[in-house]
């Protein structure tokens, strides 16, 4: 090392960069942990630091060094002790040269158990990094359905909660290991040299009959776990929940029922943790008492090999010594029990992410560098997985760059039709299309470039009002934007605020009203310059006045592009080239606002109600 270097400095090629490693771990993870391993969650970890071996390794030379002046020492103590019994000419030189050698080993600890710690950090670390990375991109590869089941106060625990408990895994794991190795092969070599073979076999007593002990618990310590992690997810999406249902609970009076059941929710996770520390603990303190019983007898046997001058007394001291490491060693393992199996919990919980088969796979799909917008739907059948069919034969086309208003009944299909369009989901049965190709043999990447879509809630990150409406686009114009921002009817809103376009939103937009929001949203989607524009009731949150600026905005912006809308107000659609009524899952009527009127049926029964 480098005088004046800090092994604490972060070097370029130790950055810890997700994005380098993202594909290896997840591939990793699935062929070994899925595929090949039978889901050994050991085995899958090992796999997984495949790629850092060479640091592996450095740790591995650091330890060796840092540890072996510790070892050492209870040699020297023996030599001490072993002065008293044979008294030697000079017994205070071979005290002071003992005692000096065993201090000088030990200072070479500091240094060298920084740069053990330093290459196992960077190790673990990166692994711990990587991982999280590998499941925040499959979140993006999943089907939407995948991620609306798999809920985001579950998806949030295993992101944080259970890839920390990979790292603790990892990093208890590879430092025990490597200190109990290194003492063991000391142990082994001294009593080898020494040829004390009852001390060698008695030794070897001490690991199976741990290992026995621990089959008692481990079981029980592994379903203690899993339960305690179920109850874990289960709390993070009843807290998530209840965080967004806030505003509702307080307007309804419900503050005390809301805090009836996450109290009553808490307490089932407390209880489960209760009672995985109770079985961790005992566990522990059983082990104790096992370990300190062990090493009572090392002292009596070795005692009595003294008595019977088959060892020196100084060696009564070295191997205690030894033992006791041994035992505190052993003991650190199995105390690892608990660790291991939250650990391998976690990996199966990670495993539920990054092992998920429901992916959007786009290899070898033609992608498309242009987007017209004809889109067709052919005998679409669809069903969601309760078996419950929405969409049944249905069949409509819409005319690139015309603008289609989609209505009907609660129930009907209209949300649906748009994800099919977006490419979300794909028809039971029949055909969807755009520009005469097939959604199913598409790149869905490429295409969605050509789209812009604002669903029926807003959906804003926490930053600010620019940041929001340029995610995706970071290099437009200011031009570009104050256009945007008079076409969404944001430019009252802006030039209010102090801060303007840098104005915070707060969490999910939290610092606006929802006219405000949706209209963030709005100005997102034009910014984008699509071909494609896709809206789900996005003037629903909007008030008249603002409602009529919109449409009016749409309206403009529409031209030239394929616009779908769905809308439950009929005064959104009414400008609509043609609107398509749903019922029972197909297209009952099909038309301009006159023709349908005209016909006196179900969109005319629409407007009636309304009116």
């Amino acid at each position: 090392m480098a005088h004046g270097e800090n092994v604490f400095a972060e070097s370029s090629a130790e950055r810890l960069i997700p994005e380098e490693n993202i594909d290896r771990l997840e591939q990793e993870f699935i062929d070994k942990y899925y595929v090949r391993n039978n889901r050994n969650p050991l085995r899958t970890l090992a796999r997984l630091y495949r790629r850092y071996y060479k640091k592996l390794l450095a740790s591995v030379i650091f330890c060796v060094i840092k540890t072996s002046p510790g070892l050492f020492l209870p040699i020297a103590t023996a030599n001490i002790i072993d002065v008293i019994a044979a008294r030697p000419e000079h017994p205070w030189r071979v005290v002071l040269i003992n005692a000096l050698i065993a201090l000088g080993l030990l200072t070479i600890n500091i240094p060298f158990h920084v740069l053990y710690i330093k290459y196992l950090s960077v190790s673990t670390r990166s692994v711990e990094a990587g991982l999280r990375g590998a499941i925040v991109r499959k979140l993006q590869q999943l089907s939407i359905r995948f991620n609306k089941e798999m809920l985001s106060g579950r998806i949030q625990t295993k992101i944080i909660r259970d890839v920390e408990a990979i790292h603790e895994l990892s990093f208890q794991t590879l430092n025990t290991i490597l200190d109990t190795a290194i003492n063991l092969v000391t142990i082994l070599v001294v009593i080898l040299v020494k040829q004390d073979w009852y001390i060698l076999a008695f030794f070897a007593l001490c690991g199976p009959a741990s290992a026995m002990f621990s089959r008692f618990f481990i079981g029980n310590i592994r379903f203690s776990n899993r339960m305690f992690r179920v109850e874990m997810e289960n709390t993070s999406v009843r807290v998530s929940d209840m965080v967004e249902m806030i505003p509702v609970t307080r307007a309804h009076g419900l503050g005390d029922e809301e805090t009836r059941r996450m109290t009553e929710q808490v307490s089932h996770l407390a209880a489960r943790g209760l009672r995985l520390d109770r079985v961790s603990s005992l566990f522990g303190s059983v082990n104790w008492v096992v370990m300190q019983a062990f090493r009572l007898a090392c002292l009596i046997f070795t005692v009595a090999l003294a008595l019977n001058e088959v060892i020196s007394a100084g060696d009564v001291t070295l191997y205690q010594s030894y033992f006791t490491s041994l035992v505190a060693y052993i003991s650190t393992i199995v105390n690892m029990i608990p660790i291991l199996a939250r650990g391998g919990e976690s990996i199966n919980s990670v495993g539920e992410i990054l092992g998920a088969n429901d992916v959007e796979d786009n290899r070898g799909k033609k992608k498309l560098d242009e987007v017209r917008g004809a889109f067709a739907f052919e005998d679409v059948h669809f069903s969601y997985e309760d078996g419950r069919p929405v969409l049944n034969g249905l069949d409509l086309a819409v005319r690139a760059g015309e603008t289609v208003a989609i209505v009907g009944e609660s129930g009907a299909g209209k949300s649906t039709i748009l994800n099919l369009a977006t490419g979300f989901y794909m028809p039971s049965s029949g055909r969807v299309t755009v520009d005469g190709i097939d959604l199913s043999q598409v790149d869905l990447t490429s295409y969605r470039r050509h789209i812009a879509v604002v669903p029926q809630t807003s959906a804003l990150f926490s930053g600010t009002i620019r940041d929001n409406i340029t995610y995706g686009a970071p290099d437009v114009s200011e031009a570009r934007l104050a256009e945007v921002l008079d076409a969404a009817c944001l430019r009252s809103v802006v030039d209010a605020l102090p801060e303007g376009l840098d104005t915070p939103v707060g969490e999910h937009g939290g610092h606006l009203s929802g006219g405000q929001r949706q209209r963030i949203s709005i100005a997102r989607a034009l910014i984008r310059d699509p071909r494609v524009i896709i809206l789900d009731e996005a003037t629903s949150a909007l008030d008249t006045v603002s409602e009529k600026h919109i449409q009016t905005a749409i309206h403009n912006l529409s031209r030239g592009r394929t616009t779908l809308i769905v809308a439950h107000r009929l005064s959104t659609v009414k400008d609509a080239d043609r609107i398509a009524v749903l019922k029972d899952g197909k297209c009952v009527e099909f038309g301009t606002f006159d023709e349908l009127m005209a016909l006196n049926g179900e969109f005319s029964r629409f407007r009636n109600l309304q009116v």
